[in-house]
C-alpha cells in the first residue's frame, strides 16, 4: 500500500505543479490581483453606498409617481451624479482585483519573463494616462470652483462637487497603478532570478 500511496502523492504534486504552470503561462487574472488597502476599501464601500442610495432615490421616485402622480424631480440628476461616483471610484477596486479585460492574444504566446515585461510596459503606460487624466480633471475642477459653475437643474448643484469625486477617483486609481507597477517589478525580478538560477555554479 505504501508504494501506491507514494505514487498517488507524486501524481497529485505533479498535477498541482502543472496547473500552477498553466495558470502562469496563460497570464491568469490571479497574477494581477493585489491585497486591498484602506484606499481601495474606502472606494469599494463608497461604490456600495452610492448604489444603495441610487436604488432608494429611484425607488422613491417611482413610488411617488405611481401612487401620488408626483415627482421630486431630482432622481435623474442624483442618479447621474451617483453614476459618476460609481464609475470613477470603482477604478482602483477593479484594478487591484484584476477585473479589467485583458487581451491575451500576444501575451499568452510569450515566455513568462517577456510576459512580465509586457505587463510592466502596459501598466507604466496606463499610469501615465491616469496621471494625465488626473491633471486635466484637477484643472477642470479648479476652473469650475473658481467661476462658481452650477448645474442648470432644480437643485442647481455646484459642479465642483461631482467633479471632485472624479478627481478623487483618478487619484486613487494612480495609487493603485503605482502598487501594480511595484508588483510587476517584483514579479519581473523573480523571473529574472529564476532564469539565472540554473546557470549558476
Amino acid at each position: 500500500m505504501a508504494p501506491i500511496e507514494q505514487g498517488q502523492d507524486r501524481d497529485k504534486d505533479r498535477g498541482q505543479t502543472q496547473g500552477r504552470d498553466q495558470r502562469q503561462a496563460h497570464g491568469g487574472a490571479s497574477a494581477h490581483r493585489l491585497a486591498e488597502t484602506i484606499v481601495e476599501r474606502i472606494c469599494r464601500l463608497a461604490c456600495v453606498a452610492a448604489l444603495i442610495v441610487m436604488l432608494v432615490v429611484i425607488g422613491v421616485d417611482i413610488l411617488t409617481r405611481s401612487l401620488f402622480n408626483f415627482s421630486f424631480e431630482i432622481s435623474d440628476e442624483l442618479g447621474g451624479y451617483l453614476l459618476v461616483v460609481i464609475a470613477f471610484v470603482s477604478l482602483p477596486v477593479c484594478q487591484i482585483s484584476g477585473s479589467f479585460h485583458r487581451v491575451e492574444l500576444v501575451q499568452s504566446r510569450l515566455p513568462p519573463f517577456w510576459r512580465a515585461v509586457s505587463h510592466l510596459v502596459f501598466d507604466l503606460l496606463s499610469l501615465t494616462f491616469c496621471a494625465l487624466l488626473l491633471w486635466q480633471l484637477a484643472k477642470f475642477e479648479i476652473s469650475s470652483y473658481r467661476f462658481g459653475d452650477r448645474a442648470p437643474t432644480y437643485l442647481a448643484t455646484p459642479l465642483w462637487l461631482p467633479q471632485a469625486v472624479m478627481v478623487l477617483g483618478a487619484t486613487a486609481m494612480c495609487f493603485s497603478m503605482v502598487r501594480t507597477l511595484a508588483a510587476d517589478i517584483v514579479r519581473l525580478r523573480s523571473f529574472a532570478r529564476t532564469a539565472e538560477g540554473p546557470g549558476e555554479p
